[in-house]
């Protein structure tokens, strides 16, 4: 039986902030884009990854949540405390310098890791961490 990843899930407060940001800046694909009973979920991918899929979506976009629960959802989004998704690239440095001129907050510039990889890491325009990969040669 093979398992593998389809779609993961990032929470983000305006879908066209984030459009500019993953699409224009990170050079994602567009693959979806859809409303719903005044909800709106974008999904993005990279062109060299078809089967796998980046749903963005309203915080606390469950049905099912309560106010209360909406509310603390965007409270953790907009105080970044949302989990957010590790990238990788074949270049750190490069996608750092072009990431940095979009204006995306920098939380880490490019550094060599112990565990074999070198990072940088930023925040999306809705506060989600993004971390952004190279592998080092052993």
């Amino acid at each position: 039986m093979d398992v593998k990843l389809s779609q993961c899930f990032i929470a983000v407060d305006d879908h066209d902030k984030a459009l500019a940001f993953y699409r224009d800046v990170l050079g994602l694909e567009v693959r979806n884009d859809v409303g719903f009973e005044g909800m709106r979920w974008v999904t993005v991918g990279s062109p060299l990854q078809p089967d796998v899929e980046i749903v963005l979506e309203p915080p606390a976009a469950n049905p099912d949540a309560s106010p209360t629960d909406r509310r603390a959802m965007a409270e953790l989004l907009a105080k970044g405390l949302l989990r957010g998704v590790i990238f990788s690239t074949d270049d750190c440095d490069a996608l750092f310098a072009r990431v940095q001129a979009s204006g995306a907050e920098v939380l880490q510039e490019p550094m060599d890791q112990p565990y074999g990889v070198r990072d940088c890491a930023f925040r999306d325009p809705a506060g989600n961490l993004l971390r952004f990969n190279q592998r080092r040669d052993a």
